[in-house]
């Protein structure tokens, strides 16, 4: 038994009651295995992200100008690239829910895999809350049903999409392949129509600050916007690593997981670039720079609203709707993972009869819920979540590292391009992005900070002393843990 784990059915350390307990404690926290295959999850991979790409990115030209946040931008694309490469090999060896908390479990031991697992709960619980405001923003500009943005739109965002997580993931992940497709075929159409618009000299039309060191047309802000547009760059990608944590209810996962990670990063990279430079080039960056509808703005600057504008608007909505309801998925599978594991309160890992976690869906949807009605502040919530997301990027690329040079041979159906070298990329750059979040919002950065030194408290206190050696990333590290002792005897 692993250091620090318990059976779920006695005391801390009390010996194990045979596999009955275990079996009966997992058969109550079971997910529905084989729903989703490749083409499935390629296109949760995507709409984890694709509301990144009409809006938010463009606030990166206020921090770094076009040729700032287009460094972010290409900076940031090989981070993710480096970090899905290194979780395509992770996820073949360990295709369960706990998804980076279980990579770094093994790797990096308990400390490690509570850390990386609640720093990808920080983001998959605030960046819904975020979208929902935004979803309110976009019903309320766009007329529907009378309605402004508040409370009862929120509340009907989580309600609803909620609702069909829990009839079950394979329904859940269909609605969510619909929405993104709908929301990347706007994406193209919006590229075709901006182009038509397209003027290569308003791309840096942001007058230069003379006193920014290395401030130039392209860099009006100088060589310090470049790392202050990362957070930004980052939108365009953002979430395409919680692809992993649908491996427990993939199809064959140790052979889907890599190739729908793969095409998932190739869609988005293709989507970044022709959104980022004919959204720029149509209006202006200085046009663009702070709007919330920055797609909008672009085919349409301040005239009428023609009948593309529309459409893109209403896309804007789908690809909201498909972040929001994907990243809700991620959240409660993370949420799982740790509870059945024993860091996190063990009633939130049961699952109902249709296999969905449903107290890991209802929870988060309560705090998110509470958090967009009483902050209002969708911007500083991304914040929060990025914050998190950069800490859990450290974690799994470290994570990478550690088990390729401490266990070499461990069979790896899928092998990382350039091994340890690629995740040392993720990881430097990823060090970097956090560091950054400093310079975007120093507030957003202490409020993760002190959600991170709550749940360490707890963890430290009470949850590392009642873990639960049957859950599949604990067994995986025991069984580790095992074998090194073997070796040393």
């Amino acid at each position: 038994m692993a250091q620090g784990t318990e059976t779920p059915a006695g005391p801390p350390d009390s010996p194990s009651p045979g596999a009955t307990g275990s079996a009966a404690y997992l058969r109550r926290r079971t997910l529905r295995r084989g729903s989703a295959g490749w083409l499935l999850l390629t296109g949760l991979g995507v709409a984890y992200v694709v509301s990144g790409d009409f809006s938010g990115w463009n606030i990166g030209l206020s921090k770094g100008g076009f040729g700032g946040l287009a460094v972010a931008m290409v900076l940031m694309g090989v981070m993710y690239a480096c970090l899905v490469f290194a979780l395509a090999e992770l996820s073949a060896i360990l295709p369960t829910a706990g998804g980076g908390y279980g990579f770094a479990r093994r790797a990096l031991g308990t400390w490690g895999g509570f850390l990386t697992g609640t720093a990808i709960l920080i983001e998959y619980i605030l960046a819904p809350a975020a979208i929902s405001l935004f979803i309110g923003d976009y019903v309320e500009s766009l007329g529907l049903f009378g309605l402004t943005s508040g409370w009862p739109v929120y509340l009907a965002c989580f309600a609803i999409f909620i609702g069909i997580h829990l009839w079950g993931v394979g329904e859940a992940l269909r609605f969510s392949l619909v929405v993104t497709v709908i929301a990347v075929a706007a994406l193209l159409i919006f590229a075709v129509g901006a182009f038509t618009e397209f003027d290569a000299g308003r791309l840096n039309d942001i007058p230069a600050d003379p006193s920014a060191f290395g401030s130039n047309s392209w860099l009006p802000y100088g060589l310090l916007g470049i790392w202050a547009a990362f957070p930004f760059g980052m939108w365009f990608f953002l979430g395409v690593e919680g692809v992993p944590l649908a491996a427990e209810e993939a199809k064959d996962p140790v052979r889907s997981m890599p190739k729908a990670l793969a095409i998932s990063l190739a869609v988005l990279v293709f989507l970044a670039l022709i959104t980022f430079v004919s959204a720029t080039g149509a209006q202006g960056a200085n046009a663009i720079k702070e709007a919330g509808n920055p797609l909008v703005v672009a085919l349409q600057g301040d005239g009428e609203p023609t009948t593309l504008s529309r459409f893109v608007n209403y896309a804007g909505l789908a690809g909201l709707v498909a972040s929001f309801f994907s990243l809700i998925f991620a959240g409660s599978r993370q949420l799982f993972a740790l509870s059945r594991a024993g860091y996190l309160p063990r009633f939130l890992s049961l699952t109902n009869r249709r296999k969905s976690p449903y107290l890991g869906l209802l929870i988060p949807g309560v705090i998110g819920f509470t958090l967009a009605a009483w902050s209002g502040n969708g911007g500083r919530m991304l914040n929060v979540a990025v914050f998190g997301a950069t800490i859990s990027y450290a974690l799994m690329a470290l994570s990478h590292i550690v088990l390729r040079r401490r266990e070499p041979d461990l069979p790896r159906p899928y092998r990382t391009p350039g091994g340890a070298r690629t995740s040392g990329v993720a990881f430097v750059l990823a060090c970097s992005a956090l560091v950054a979040t400093f310079l975007v919002d120093r507030d957003a950065a202490f409020i993760a900070l002190g959600v991170y030194a709550v749940a360490l408290a707890y963890f430290a206190f009470y949850s590392r002393h009642r873990l639960v050696a049957a859950a599949p990333e604990e067994e995986f590290a025991a069984l580790a843990a095992a074998e090194a002792e073997l070796k040393r005897d």
